[in-house]
């Protein structure tokens, strides 16, 4: 029997259309469709899911709960580009023994980490 894998996630926001805009915006995905009336953001083989919904709030209250972690190749450059797209953080980037690290906040108040892994924790 097939284990099971995790390939996405649903984000929830009442505004998803600004939310897409904005993780388009600062993590460039690799593709962005819209299926079923969710925004669809492909993002290595991990799916991020961007839909409306009635029972949450405007931001997030709890948003250490869930945290999303990209791995990056170039952590600066993508710093940079969250940057230009308006970017708050929560952490800026920091080198930890040759990884470096960043947290961001997106518009929703969820917490979104960058990580740019030294090759040493392999």
């Amino acid at each position: 029997m097939k284990r099971p894998v995790l390939g996405s996630l649903l984000l929830s926001s009442t505004d998803p259309e600004r939310l897409s805009t904005w993780y388009v915006s600062a993590l460039e995905p690799e593709e962005k469709t819209h299926v079923n009336g969710y925004q669809v953001l492909k993002f290595g083989e991990f799916f991020l899911f961007i839909d409306t919904r009635t029972d949450v709030a405007d931001k997030n209250p709890e948003p250490g709960r869930v945290i999303l972690n990209f791995d990056v190749e170039d952590a600066r450059a993508v710093v940079t580009r969250m940057e230009q797209a308006g970017v708050r953080w929560l952490a800026e980037l920091e080198d930890r023994d040759g990884s470096l690290f960043a947290t961001a906040i997106d518009p929703d108040g969820n917490y979104i980490q960058i990580i740019q892994l030294s090759g040493k924790e392999m």
